[in-house]
């Protein structure tokens, strides 16, 4: 018998190692494995990626910079443009497009973030929010494209309405760095984990904390499927937490990547391991395209590569 990894905590806090349903890796929407097409020679850790609707533009983010690539066109080898957007040695944390694609926004090790307008002959800065943080450790922008999130080394969520360029709101109560964060699919609820080993949850409507789940290991990551029943939380220990929140169930699988170079696709909930691509380094940063075709991951080995997920 092989050693469980898949366990389903009760009530208690015993647990349980999960057996997997026969259905768990067959079926539609159930991906078989993923395909390496790219390799992106950044030159730089990669902290941060993001891949565009159209699957045409990937960006990686590093120390200073953000560097966008053609994946459109097969061999991508060289960047197609560079943004400056930090000092020379501080690292790029976290870069979001907005859904129509011509504009991303870039935080990281400084307290401004910078807004491009990637649509202009040459791509350039076209705002700047400026908040009281040292750092920006994460974003999220609201599924309707007015308001960016950020989550700040002094452990606050600062809301900001991207057109107006003004700072309408910060969310208080993480105690250590937010370190990441997701929006709920009606957009009405925000998810953030921290460097305090807490997971919490703000209504957006109302400005105020609903939830909070205390955990032994420090945050990195999370993720909440499609419908919002359940929420992938990413520890400083390896381990991935599934959470059981509220609503219907939706979201046939995720992916999870740390410092064991893995990257693995897993069967929501119950954890099933789907598949796995084993890469040289620690994988740093992840993004799935909005169509569920592609992941992009970003490497300790200062690349980033892009998969094709096959069905």
């Amino acid at each position: 018998m092989s050693r469980a990894y898949s366990f389903h905590v009760s009530a208690d806090g015993q647990m349980q190692p999960v057996p997997f349903p026969p259905d768990a890796l067959i079926g539609s929407g159930i991906p078989r494995h993923a395909h390496q097409l790219h390799t992106l020679t950044h030159g730089e850790v990669v902290c941060a990626v993001t891949i565009s609707n159209s699957t045409q533009h990937v960006y990686t983010g590093g120390k200073g910079c953000v560097k966008v690539w053609d994946v459109g066109q097969p061999g991508a080898k060289m960047p197609v443009a560079q943004l400056d957007c930090l000092n020379r040695e501080n690292y790029i944390r976290s870069c979001k497009l907005l859904p129509d694609s011509r504009s991303l926004i870039v935080g990281g090790e400084a307290s401004t973030l910078s807004i491009w307008d990637l649509a202009a002959p040459t791509p350039r800065i076209k705002a700047e929010l400026t908040s009281s943080a040292p750092a920006c450790y994460a974003l999220a922008i609201s599924p309707d494209a007015k308001v960016c999130f950020s989550c700040c080394s002094d452990g606050n969520i600062v809301v900001w309405d991207l057109q107006n360029q003004t700072l309408v709101r910060q969310f208080q109560g993480h105690t250590d760095g937010a370190s990441c964060i997701d929006i709920s699919n009606d957009g009405t609820k925000l998810w953030t984990g921290g460097l305090d080993n807490t997971v919490r949850c703000w209504d957006l409507r109302e400005g105020r904390q609903l939830q909070q789940h205390d955990f032994s290991s420090q945050i990195f990551s999370l993720g909440s499927c499609p419908t919002g029943e359940w929420l992938a939380v990413g520890m400083e220990s390896s381990n991935v937490e599934i959470l059981h929140v509220f609503g219907l169930l939706g979201g046939k699988w995720f992916v999870s990547t740390g410092k064991d170079n893995l990257l693995n696709a897993w069967r929501t909930p119950y954890g099933a391991s789907i598949f796995q691509s084993k890469e040289s380094s620690s994988v740093l940063s992840c993004d799935i395209s909005t169509d569920d075709q592609f992941i992009v991951t970003g490497s300790g080995d200062k690349k980033a590569s892009v998969y094709e997920v096959i069905y």
